[in-house]
């Protein structure tokens, strides 16, 4: 079994063995997909992983073994934007790249946000919670996400039905209790050829992020630290991310005072209580009816905190997709798109049934 081999190679903590080579790591991912390791295997060699430290090589080796078994929309589709935040979701944030995606959508640009949810550890509060209780569709397959981006421009879909077999290391996940490259290797679902922008955890991660979007053969990249992983900008400080363009990585920051945005909290829901045992915030109807509430009420032109992160989540969106070239006219454009009406219009429509 080559989870066994690749163990013993690994060693104990960062100094008791090596890093695996990019085929090597291919190979671990594709026995761990296709169901020839055992449970206790693959989350033994999850958590060597995250007690190593995962290098730009093993995440580009996972990637792939994960892009060629999973069924990938809009692939070659110009102008595509792929957006994916942390599938474990959000602890306290409001998942606003639901609003900033419709936004830089209805602004010009095609969307695919890449989502899931009550994914553990965490079963946090997702982008899909949100368009659920919105009723504004969340595609369960490839083909499902293609009609919708060809009517609307925008889709959200799942990374489970893209890749089945994630839904399989669900209970691992849930046993091991910590955050694996799993998680990393959810937000790299996306369609050959598209613009890509990712949400990443604090720490020093950017410059994998990057390296690993380029070898996988994006020319067009945009990793930004937002709150809590995600792909929307702080309101409370300035924001790190490095724009991948062709060959050239920009290391980059997001400074909500240059907006007027800058703000002496992020934007906040009601507090509920702590979740019951072995749930998340993504579990919490109340919760998620919240952030469904706060999203229409920044779709319907409501100002505050919200709307002010949102239109940064959408500056990211159309920078990364080339229609904005700066993120001050990315701001601009979002924010005449919000005023105009043609977000709401846009969810309406979405809303409207088939």
């Amino acid at each position: 079994m080559i989870l066994s081999h690749l163990l013993r190679a690994l060693g104990y903590g960062a100094r008791g063995g090596r890093n695996l080579t990019c085929e090597e790591a291919y190979d671990a991912f594709a026995a761990i997909l296709d169901g020839r390791e055992s449970e206790i295997q693959v989350g033994a060699f999850l958590v060597a992983m995250r007690c190593k430290g995962v290098t730009c090589e093993e995440l580009v080796g996972f990637a792939k073994a994960a892009r060629e078994r999973a069924t990938l929309p809009c692939a070659g589709l110009e102008g595509l934007v792929a957006v994916s935040g942390p599938m474990e979701g959000f602890q306290t944030a409001s998942p606003l790249e639901v609003a900033a995606g419709l936004i830089a959508t209805a602004a010009g640009a095609k969307v695919l946000l890449i989502t899931d949810r009550a994914v553990p550890p965490r079963r946090g509060l997702t982008a899909a919670s949100v368009l659920h209780q919105l009723g504004a569709g969340l595609a369960w397959t490839a083909r499902e996400a293609e009609d919708s981006v060809e009517r609307f421009g925008f889709a959200a879909v799942t990374t489970t039905g893209l890749l089945p077999p994630l839904l399989g290391l669900r209970r691992v996940r849930r046993d091991v209790a910590v955050r694996t490259p799993l998680a990393t290797v959810e937000k790299l679902l996306a369609p050959p050829g598209a613009s890509v922008v990712l949400g990443a955890q604090p720490g020093p991660v950017l410059g994998t992020a990057v390296e690993v979007t380029q070898a996988l053969g994006h020319s067009s990249a945009l990793t930004i630290q937002g709150v809590e992983g995600g792909i929307v900008p702080a309101l409370t400080r300035r924001t790190r991310g490095i724009h991948l363009d062709g060959n050239h990585q920009v290391p980059m920051t997001v400074d909500p005072g240059d907006f007027g945005f800058r703000a002496d909290h992020e934007p906040e829901l009601p507090m509920f209580g702590p979740p019951d045992e072995g749930q998340g915030s993504g579990d919490n109807p109340m919760l998620v009816r919240a952030a469904c509430d706060q999203a229409l009420a920044v779709l319907s032109g409501e100002t505050g905190p919200a709307r002010s992160a949102a239109l940064l989540g959408a500056a990211v969106i159309l920078r990364a997709g080339r229609i904005a070239q700066t993120f001050a006219e990315g701001v601009d454009q979002a924010a005449a798109t919000l005023e105009s009406g043609a977000a709401h219009d846009l969810l309406r429509r979405m809303r409207e049934p088939r």
